[in-house]
């Protein structure tokens, strides 16, 4: 028997020691994930051991391809066992590869090591997402998800923006083996961070007396409840994978949710990787690209934080967001200038608030047991949507400036706000008019009494 988490009573949103170590864990999980000196460097690393353009694109394909293949399977996997276990799991992946990287430099252990890192990725999607959830939820703080989950993508980019200038310093000292190293000690540090997660569920397929689980072991806090899972899959696997897809294919609300997440993430998530290439078409001086750059990450993590004020946004409130954003966007890369960029990390700013809210979103109207399962299949909607963006962007950024090709990709999310409009008008119309209607009925039933 499948049971869901238990609420812990007396617990209140934002309360309570089991609310901040579960945040903690969270937080320096985020931080500690994306503090990786390879970052900034290895693009550098893998011409520098002669690979081509052309080379270094494929691996980038077979980054998001592993991705795409494994998300799904492994989310299914995260409902039938433990999410803690893949959690700490991936980063180990990571660890291994940026060690093949630097220990034997070519283009099949490069390649290899970024299998071993978009399987890492596929882990931790849906996983996450779902492990936090359900424990804000026991912990009667569901409502707080959007601002906890702000506050972490905040904090991976501040990791991100504390790695780079650690990067030149630590390179000049040993070189690529010296941030390889540090970049495999911040890949055993997450997944040492990971164990410390809090998991108080019963993995699906897993077959206990509801009362035994009730009275597990614990302090009367629920603390202990389920903290130990079992790590057999079984049929589980298999029944969490179709019971996620039936709830996607029965419920609307979902299906709409699932659609919206690609729908904002993927455009913006693939434009950072040409935002270098957008500043410096504003004709900055090249030593000065990455302060350009860090002002971007700084409009993102703004926008992450802003978060738990964003759940407030209803339908209508989300389409302006993301039309507001997507004009900004398209203003800051059209004219071309440095004052532009600041406008493109208004944009980034819009986006990366929007893409915790659609997130939020998602999670609130899942209902069943596969959590991870169906937050994967969104991160495979992102992915194959991000492929097709790099394929589209090589295409036209080929034919045209940078700045334009930024401004075109700001349609796709005017399309999108149209569209929420629309269906925001329409439930705000229902709403209304289901008002009306029992209203009529009350005054009917007080005219017709004697």
């Amino acid at each position: 028997m499948t049971l869901s988490p238990a609420r812990v009573p007396g617990t209140g949103p934002g309360s309570g020691p089991a609310v901040r170590r579960l945040t903690a864990t969270l937080y320096g999980y985020a931080f500690l994930d994306d503090f990786v000196l390879l970052y900034p460097v290895y693009a550098l690393l893998f011409s520098d051991t002669g690979l081509t353009v052309w080379q270094i694109s494929s691996l980038f394909c077979l980054w998001s391809l592993t991705g795409v293949l494994l998300e799904i399977p492994s989310g299914a996997w995260a409902d039938a066992v433990s999410r803690r276990l893949l959690l700490w799991f991936g980063p180990l992946l990571t660890a291994a590869g940026f060690t093949l990287w630097v220990l034997a430099p070519s283009y099949w252990a490069f390649a290899l090591g970024f299998v071993l890192w978009g399987a890492k990725g596929a882990l931790g999607s849906g996983a996450l997402e779902a492990l936090v959830y359900e424990e804000l939820d026991r912990l009667g703080a569901a409502d707080r998800y959007g601002a906890v989950m702000g506050r972490a993508r905040a904090a991976g980019l501040v990791a991100v923006m504390a790695a780079m200038p650690l990067t030149g310093p630590v390179y000049a000292f040993g070189g690529y083996p010296a941030v390889g190293l540090a970049s495999v000690l911040a890949c055993l540090l997450t997944a040492a961070t990971a164990t410390r997660f809090p998991e108080h569920r019963e993995p699906a397929g897993a077959a206990k007396d509801v009362d035994a689980c009730r009275e597990g072991p614990g302090d009367g806090t629920g603390e202990g409840l389920g903290d130990t899972v079992s790590n057999t899959p079984g049929d589980g696997w298999a029944r969490t994978l179709r019971a996620g897809l039936a709830e996607a294919r029965g419920n609307r609300s979902v299906r709409g949710a699932l659609l919206l997440v690609p729908a904002v993430t993927a455009v913006w998530g693939a434009l950072d990787e040409y935002t270098p290439l957008l500043v410096r078409d504003t004709g900055v001086e090249e030593s000065t690209v990455p302060n350009w750059l860090l002002l971007i990450w700084a409009g993102a993590t703004v926008g992450g934080l802003l978060a738990g004020a964003g759940r407030r946004l209803g339908t209508g409130g989300f389409a302006g967001l993301l039309a507001v954003s997507a004009v900004a966007l398209a203003a800051g890369a059209w004219v071309r200038t440095p004052a532009g960029i600041g406008l493109v990390a208004l944009a980034f700013c819009g986006f990366q608030l929007a893409s915790v809210l659609a997130d939020a979103r998602l999670q609130d109207r899942i209902g069943g047991t596969g959590r991870a399962t169906l937050t994967s299949v969104a991160g495979v909607g992102t992915d194959l949507t991000t492929i097709a963006v790099y394929g589209a962007y090589g295409v036209i950024g080929s034919a045209t400036t940078h700045g334009a090709a930024f401004a075109l990709f700001a349609v796709p999310y005017l399309v999108t706000a149209a569209l929420l409009a629309v269906v925001g008008k329409g439930a705000g119309e229902k709403r209304t008019g289901g008002r009306r209607a029992a209203r009529a009925a009350r005054t009917s039933g007080s005219r017709a009494r004697p």
